[in-house]
């Protein structure tokens, strides 16, 4: 199903995506986290994260795709788009519990909506079941967004290519609402 608004839809992402995935992928890492105090600038995260837009990353993000249409059970991967390109996207995995990740929108994108939009889709999908990701400690706009959306920080951390530091946060499983009658001291006896 494609969820649109006035000025983005969000839709599966296909396998025709997966160069724009990887473009987006890339660009949102050297937006989000160049910071001079854990010695992140531009090279180090082309160093690092630069594979996703080479022949390989996009073969890896198309397979990642493939698998989300192969196995929707499991696996969902959506995208959001402006009338001419994506703008974000939200991957995931479930089993007994689910995983987050990787999920980015554009920072000129930012503030519209489209990462609730997808996280709304994503946490549907989820059902009832408790959902992991990583955040990184100083992507103080993310850990908001997260919070906002009922995680919170599990305590865990992890600093990612010995340099970029990153929190577990955790959302609960949030049972579907059922109407429930109080009991009263006859249902003792019933």
């Amino acid at each position: 199903m494609d969820t649109h608004s006035p000025h983005f839809v969000t839709c599966a992402a296909s396998p025709c995506d997966a160069a724009e995935l990887s473009r987006v992928h890339l660009t949102a890492w050297l937006e989000t986290y160049p910071n001079a105090a854990a010695g992140i600038d531009a090279d180090w995260i082309r160093k690092n994260v630069g594979w996703v837009v080479t022949p390989e990353g996009v073969a890896r993000w198309r397979e990642a795709i493939e698998a989300a249409a192969l196995r929707p059970e499991q696996d969902f991967c959506r995208i959001a788009r402006s009338t001419d390109q994506a703008v974000g996207f939200l991957c995931g995995h479930r089993s007994d519990v689910a995983t987050l990740g990787p999920m980015y929108v554009l920072a000129r994108f930012a503030g519209r909506g489209i990462g609730s939009r997808l996280m709304d889709e994503y946490l549907e999908w989820v059902g009832v079941r408790p959902v992991f990701l990583w955040a990184t400690t100083y992507n103080e706009r993310a850990v908001r967004f997260y919070t906002r959306h009922g995680f919170v920080d599990s305590g865990e951390r992890q600093l990612w290519k010995g340099r970029l530091p990153n929190i577990r946060m955790v959302r609960s499983p949030h049972p579907v609402a059922t109407r429930v009658r109080t009991g009263t001291a006859d249902d003792m006896w019933a």
